[in-house]
Formats: C-alpha cells, structure tokens, sequence
C-alpha cells in the first residue's frame, strides 16, 4: 500500500482533532469567562526511510487569554476580573484551579460556586454561606453578608475569595485543562495577589468569535475532504500498480 495512503490518513485525523477543538469554541460562545482553544497543524517528518512524505501532527497547544467584553448584569453575585486576574476554585478531583468564570450562586448546602459548580476558596477552603438576607463582594474578593435581622447597613465579612494573577508568577506557567479550568502545569498552585480585583453585577463575555470559528470549521471540512479523495487516489494508484503486474490473459 502506497505511503500516501497513512499521509492522507493522518491528516484527517488532525483535522478531526481541529474539528472538536473549534466545536468546544463555539459551543462555549456565550459562556461566561471562557476562553477560546488554540490549535495547530504541522508537518512530522518521519526519521529513515523515505522522507518524501510528512504525517500531519496537530493539537491543542494553548488558550487564548485576551480579555472580552465585559457587560453590567445588575446581579450582586456577578463577578467580572480585572485586568488578567482569575478566581481560585476547587476542581472535582479536590485540587485547586482557577478561571475567569465569574457566574455566582450559593448552592442549597450554602457552597458559593460558580456557574460550572465549582466551589469558591477561600482563605480557609471552600467558601460557605449560611443563612443570608443578602450577599456582596467588594473589588478584593471580600464576602459580606447581611445576616436575618442584621443591620443592613453594617454587612459581616465571612470570607475572602482567592484571587490571582498568572502575570505576576511567570515561573508557574498555567494551562487549561480538558475540564477548561487553568492549573499549574508542574503541579502546586499560585500565590493570592493582593492587588488583583473583580467588578461586582458584572460579567466577562467569552473570547470566541462565532464568525471567525465558522470559517474555521469550514476550512478544516474542506482540508478533510481532500485528504478524502487522496485516499480515494492512493487507492486507484495501488489498483493501476496491481494491474501493470497482473500477466493473465
């Protein structure tokens, strides 16, 4: 079977990878804080042999961390981060993790977790609220609440949610996971800035042009396409060498 056969074979399974990576984009086009997946195809030159041809290598090798646009949504547990800063959250598997999320609510067992149901750390862990008449988070991260028949002039701070800024901690370099949270790429966790800051009844949009991943989606179709019909050409090149050998009659 002709070499072009595997070429043509391992350039539709890079452009399928490129598929899902730009469907999870448009798919999260209109969730809060996310942050668009960037991929990339290139050659992979096989060592010995015939070096005539190149495999196709691709995957996902970063997020886009640009900022969006942020909209006033008038809801007190609506965050938005300033600047490249991010909320410190605890992950399903009990490490922290972090995210520009920023989506509030209190769950019926009193967690504060985000929209993605990842509960807030706090200076002593996950952040419980009990029983509250009402709920704000100043610009440094600081949980007030107003107790039932509490003053509503004088809020009680419970806690103080964890905020960084990988900016500020290059040697810790972060990168997103198949669950779309950030981490530590060797493990461990960032440090809390004390000058990052979060806008309150706010919301950061997602960094994804629905337009832009359109097009997107359409070339990696046409890019799998023709590597369809080289297979389809790798496949009546070995049937023309078959017949040139065949000495029946």
């Amino acid at each position: 079977m002709d070499r072009l056969l595997y070429t043509s074979l391992s350039g539709m399974r890079a452009t399928m990878r490129q598929q899902i990576a730009t469907a999870s984009n448009l798919s999260n086009a209109e969730t809060p804080g996310f942050k668009k997946e960037l991929s990339t195809q290139a050659a992979f030159w096989l060592r010995g042999g015939n070096s005539s041809r190149a495999m196709a290598s691709q995957g996902i090798y970063s997020a886009d961390l640009q900022k969006a646009e942020v909209q006033q949504t008038g809801r007190d547990l609506d965050l938005a981060m300033g600047g490249d800063a991010m909320i410190a959250v605890q992950a399903e598997d009990g490490s922290e993790a972090y995210t520009r999320r920023g989506d509030l609510q209190v769950t019926n067992s009193g967690v504060l977790v985000n929209g993605e149901g990842h509960p807030l750390v706090g200076e002593r862990g996950p952040i419980t609220i009990g029983a509250a008449d009402k709920i704000t988070i100043d610009k440094d991260g600081t949980v007030y609440v107003i107790l039932p028949g509490q003053n509503p002039v004088q809020p009680e701070a419970i806690d103080q949610i964890k905020l960084v800024s990988p900016s500020t901690q290059p040697r810790n370099r972060i990168a997103k996971g198949l669950d779309g949270l950030f981490r530590v790429v060797d493990g461990g966790t960032l440090n809390r800035d004390p000058a990052a800051s979060v806008q309150a009844d706010s919301l950061e949009n997602s960094n994804v042009e629905p337009t832009q991943a359109l097009v997107d989606m359409i070339q990696a179709s046409r890019s799998y396409e023709q590597s369809v019909r080289m297979v389809a050409t790798a496949k009546q090149l070995d049937e023309s060498s078959t017949s040139l050998m065949d000495i029946s009659e």
